[in-house]
């Protein structure tokens, strides 16, 4: 019973740790400059006038910080955030359920967005435009529209794949921020700021070693850095140093340019299975053992920013800089 008692309070230590990682206000965020320098114009201007931001769109690939900076809009606001996501609201009543809820100036952040149903949508149109839900009580030749307002409101939706969205829901924001992958510089600042909100030691290099190999993602920045802090530790290291970093990050299978072991599946599968492409997705994700939503959502963005792969009418084609990472012949050549 008492293992349970302290396995708990330690459960809470580390969500409390977590959250804490999460700056609260736009001047501690870091990175992703023009979408802050946009926002922090927009919020101030809604605050001058005394009304809610508008409805604003958060796009971009996993990872990036679009919860972060969702809830970073109602600290600077003022207002409550509450939070859901699309998968998790499936019936209209279910939606009608938060919104009615909601008190004026509130932020409410719908995460992957995309995946909200098309009978829910349609809740959505009136309640971002007019500020109001139309609800149809009864049924049959009874039945009856009945109009609920609600108070003046922000939607925050984040999503990995915008190209989902429907054009008029799409339409619907007023604000668009497209999250970038971020650069090595911004990185390591952000992983030596959870180091010391860790009470850990970590030296320079070793905070650009990881940061080097986080695939431009401040959440896998963070989780590589708390592995890189266990062996550390084991090591009886007082400072995170560059060995025990490389070393930490090599028992993680993550190389120099940041591809783990399923990154090197995908690849390998690509030019040993398929002669370099073109190959569909759905192949690709039968052959490794991966569902083709999460290759298409956490992998393929980083490799087609850093040139691994091409995306084409046929398939995903193979690189010559695939071949050149893996010391291969590029066919033909």
């Amino acid at each position: 019973m008492e293992e349970r008692i302290i396995s708990g309070e330690q459960q809470g230590r580390e969500e409390d740790m977590e959250q804490s990682l999460r700056p609260e206000f736009i001047s501690q965020y870091i990175g992703q400059e023009k979408t802050k320098q946009n926002l922090r114009i927009f919020i101030e201007a809604a605050k001058m006038r005394e009304e809610p931001l508008d409805h604003t769109l958060l796009y971009g690939p996993p990872g990036l910080g679009k919860t972060t900076l969702a809830s970073i809009i109602a600290n600077e606001m003022g207002v409550q955030f509450r939070t859901t996501s699309g998968p998790a609201v499936e019936r209209a009543g279910d939606l009608a359920a938060i919104l009615s809820s909601l008190e004026a100036g509130d932020v409410l952040f719908i995460d992957e967005i995309h995946r909200l149903p098309r009978s829910v949508e349609e809740v959505l149109y009136p309640a971002m435009e007019d500020f109001c839900l139309d609800i149809v009580v009864g049924s049959g030749p009874s039945a009856r529209s009945v109009r609920l307002d609600l108070p003046p409101f922000t939607l925050v939706g984040a999503t990995t794949r915008a190209g989902l969205l429907s054009a008029p829901l799409r339409d619907r924001f007023g604000v668009h921020g497209r999250l970038e992958f971020y650069e090595t510089e911004a990185l390591a600042e952000i992983i030596r700021r959870t180091a010391e909100i860790f009470g850990v030691s970590i030296d320079q290099e070793a905070s650009e070693e990881v940061a080097s190999r986080s695939r431009g993602t401040p959440r896998i920045a963070n989780r590589l850095l708390k592995r890189v802090r266990d062996i550390a530790q084991v090591k009886g290291e007082a400072e995170i140093s560059l060995a025990t970093t490389q070393e930490a990050l090599g028992m993680l299978q993550v190389d120099e340019d940041g591809l783990d072991h399923i990154d090197h599946k995908l690849l390998l599968a690509l030019i040993d299975s398929f002669r370099g492409g073109p190959v569909g997705v759905d192949t690709m994700a039968a052959t490794i053992g991966e569902e083709s939503q999460t290759i298409e959502d956490v992998y393929e963005p980083f490799l087609l920013q850093k040139g691994f792969i091409q995306r084409t009418p046929r398939g995903r084609v193979a690189t010559p800089k695939t071949y050149s990472h893996f010391d291969r012949e590029v066919p033909g050549l």
